[in-house]
């Protein structure tokens, strides 16, 4: 198995940067976030790309743009985690208005003007992405939202999906996930130009 699965999550937006959740809004990359795409070029040279999948979210997209590739598949599995009421909201908005130590990861969301997912529901998500691109030879670039990514590499690695909750993904930074052996492994993680 020498096939690498390359995750990108979008360069930096104004909620990204302020702590907000940002589920399905389609914000724009600030100018910070545009140069941090670019910076990605030299790191995105390094593999042996054959396939490039991106969220249908301008942020993700446009990072694939400024990195330098061409998308061949807009997908929709690689959204972002629908926060649902909490879209907008920072972790202390919520747990300010839910009176709890709130967690995305450990007491999910509750219907807005989306109706939200559950972990699960993106690990379902995920899995179906890695089905798709499980028989494509060469490494696949993955553009996409840093929660989802990150339970995308759980589903990877065959743990639960919360299992994500342990992994940090700046914006602008690649998760790198293939296999020694059999075995499905992390190659590197939050690497930045």
């Amino acid at each position: 198995m020498t096939q690498r699965l390359i995750l990108v999550r979008h360069g930096a937006t104004e909620w990204s940067e302020s702590g907000q959740h940002t589920g399905l809004t389609d914000l724009p990359l600030l100018p910070s976030g545009e140069e941090g795409a670019r910076a990605l070029r030299p790191l995105l040279q390094r593999f042996d790309i054959t396939h490039v999948r991106s969220s249908p979210l301008q942020r993700a997209h446009r990072t694939a743009q400024l990195a330098g590739l061409e998308v061949d598949t807009i997908d929709p599995d690689l959204l972002e985690w629908d926060y649902g009421a909490y879209e907008g909201l920072s972790t202390a908005q919520v747990r300010a208005e839910t009176g709890t130590s709130w967690s995305v990861w450990t007491h999910g969301v509750k219907p807005g003007a989306t109706p939200g997912e559950t972990v699960e529901e993106v690990a379902a998500r995920a899995s179906r992405v890695l089905a798709t691109v499980a028989g494509i030879d060469g490494d696949v670039v993955l553009f996409g939202h840093g929660q989802a990514l990150r339970i995308l590499a759980a589903v990877f690695l065959r743990t639960e999906p919360r299992f994500g909750a342990n992994l940090t993904f700046d914006t602008g930074a690649l998760g790198i996930l293939g296999h020694h052996r059999e075995d499905p492994v992390i190659v590197g993680w939050n690497v930045t130009a």
